[in-house]
């Protein structure tokens, strides 16, 4: 949702802003991602919404569910039940990637294939990337049988599309023209 990213915005850019300035991105990340699973779970959803919880029995619930976590970030959460912002961890936490990659280089991309690839042609095609987009790559590769053959790589917000199915399309676009 749309408005969930507005809300989250603020949010990630202060959770980005405390994992900077404590050198500490990958452990932010860390704590983000379990807490995202935690607020995106239906039966804590239904607590998060649930009037008769007051905020400290909800912040309690939630640092026992997710332990491990930092004084900061136990201040974070608390901050975000004070605000009734729990249920848009799971934005935050895109968003704090998001700023995360940005502020390393990193770049997400997305690889499908018809078949699935073998370890060595994998590791040639992302350095070819890397190489084009003068960028380290976050890589998640899919198999996608409908592409028929050949890739399709999504990087950011280019694409391309060396599979059958998008030549077999584009050949239909020129034929009807």
């Amino acid at each position: 949702m749309a408005e969930n990213v507005t809300i989250a915005r603020p949010y990630a850019e202060a959770a980005f802003q405390l994992a900077s300035a404590g050198n500490a991105l990958g452990p932010w990340l860390e704590a983000l991602d379990r807490l995202a699973i935690v607020a995106a779970d239906p039966q804590m959803a239904d607590c998060i919404s649930n009037p008769k919880l007051d905020v400290a029995q909800l912040v309690g619930l939630f640092l026992d569910v997710a332990p491990g976590l930092t004084a900061d970030q136990q201040s974070y959460v608390r901050v975000l039940a004070d605000n009734e912002r729990l249920q848009v961890l799971p934005e935050i936490r895109d968003l704090f990637v998001v700023l995360k990659n940005e502020h390393e280089g990193v770049k997400e991309a997305n690889i499908a294939s018809a078949f699935p690839m073998d370890e060595t042609t994998l590791k040639a095609l992302i350095a070819d990337l890397e190489a084009r987009f003068k960028a380290k790559l976050n890589v998640t590769v899919s198999v996608d049988p409908e592409l028929i053959g050949g890739v399709k790589i999504a990087v950011g917000d280019e694409v391309i599309d060396a599979s059958v199915r998008g030549k077999l399309a584009n050949m239909a676009a020129a034929l009807k023209n």
